[in-house]
């Protein structure tokens, strides 16, 4: 089968072997998957990702030697269930938490040697976590549920609450993620600053109140001037060097700081920042199966609208360059792989 593969720090396509279901798993053709920040990171740096999985037990374990089909923002069809099957039947639209199961514990889809992500034609899912798309709703907006609980488990985590602010850095995927959570949260003060005006319009679309290009207002500027009281509650979504002292040194004293960006660049603050404003900073990962399960009813009912998100669709064949597109970030939110493009 056809997949676009990471080889080499290089984005490639090429055929790889057919995967077969075991038991309590399933053979699924993939709708559309995502291209996710985190793998443009990857790409660049995954011999850092490597190293800090092995040195903190993080489950993206991969040999770099070898093939590895990215991909983990997925909706899916079942083509054929594997012994013990009972939930998923062939023809069934599904979603799930990138990751499958077995005794010896779990591996995330995307970042494996030995299952393939959703840059390839079809894929193999641990079918006890396969939620079904609900009816009426469109499989590629199914496939943003993974990035959209992101954000939904930023949110939790940061525990902003009704009479806080918000102040989110970065409105790529994982901030506009961040502002759609806050929304739902019913957080009366979101303000948004991002270089990209089609990223700050999103921003606007998702529910932030205020949006600033922050070469003309600094977020915090914007927050002081439009609120300035409240609690505030800041975001950092842009995942660069430098990006967290900002945060830090911007924070009026006993704000709380939510990294939610995926840095995998040595940085570097100055503690005392922290220390004499009592700043509070919490980093976050992921999200929990509830909030993904959560957050794929919020994306069926409405509640969040991830179609302005889709700016971009491609076949296997188009990925390499879809990557390369992606580097820039004034042209597109949310590019979808969808494999029957060819």
């Amino acid at each position: 089968m056809r997949a676009a593969i990471m080889r080499n720090k290089q984005i490639v396509v090429d055929d790889v072997p057919e995967p077969v279901p075991g038991p309590g798993q399933v053979l699924v053709e993939t709708i559309a998957c995502g291209i996710c920040g985190s793998d443009l990171h990857a790409l660049l740096h995954a011999d850092k990702l490597v190293e800090q999985a092995r040195a903190t037990g993080a489950p993206f374990v991969m040999d770099l030697d070898r093939d590895i089909v990215m991909g983990h923002e997925f909706s899916a069809r079942v083509l054929t269930p594997g012994a013990g099957v009972t939930n998923v039947k062939p023809g069934d639209v599904v979603v799930s938490i990138p990751v499958m199961l077995s005794a010896e514990g779990f591996t995330t889809i995307g970042y494996s040697n030995t299952y393939p992500g959703g840059y390839a034609e079809r894929m193999l899912l641990t079918a006890a976590i396969c939620l079904p798309v609900p009816e009426g709703l469109d499989p590629r907006h199914a496939a943003l549920t993974e990035p959209m609980a992101v954000g939904v488990h930023a949110v939790a985590k940061s525990g902003i609450k009704l009479g806080d602010a918000a102040l989110v850095m970065g409105c790529g995927p994982v901030g506009l993620a961040v502002i759609a959570a806050l929304k739902i949260a019913g957080i009366e003060t979101i303000v948004a600053a991002d270089f990209s005006p089609m990223r700050r319009a999103l921003a606007t679309r998702l529910g932030a109140h205020e949006v600033v290009d922050p070469r003309e207002e600094p977020g915090i500027t914007a927050w002081q001037r439009v609120d300035g009281k409240r609690p505030l509650v800041i975001y950092e979504a842009v995942g660069v060097p430098g990006m967290l002292d900002r945060a830090m040194r911007d924070a009026p004293p006993a704000a709380r700081i939510l990294v939610v960006g995926v840095c995998m660049e040595t940085d570097a603050i100055l503690p005392i920042v922290g220390i004499n404003k009592e700043l509070q900073i919490q980093f976050v990962l992921g999200y929990t199966p509830e909030e993904f399960s959560r957050t794929l009813g919020y994306i069926a009912s409405g509640e969040i609208d991830v179609a302005p998100l889709i700016t971009g669709e491609v076949g296997i064949a188009g990925v390499p360059e879809a990557f390369r597109t992606l580097a820039s970030p004034d042209a597109h939110a949310k590019i979808l792989v969808e494999p029957a493009l060819g």
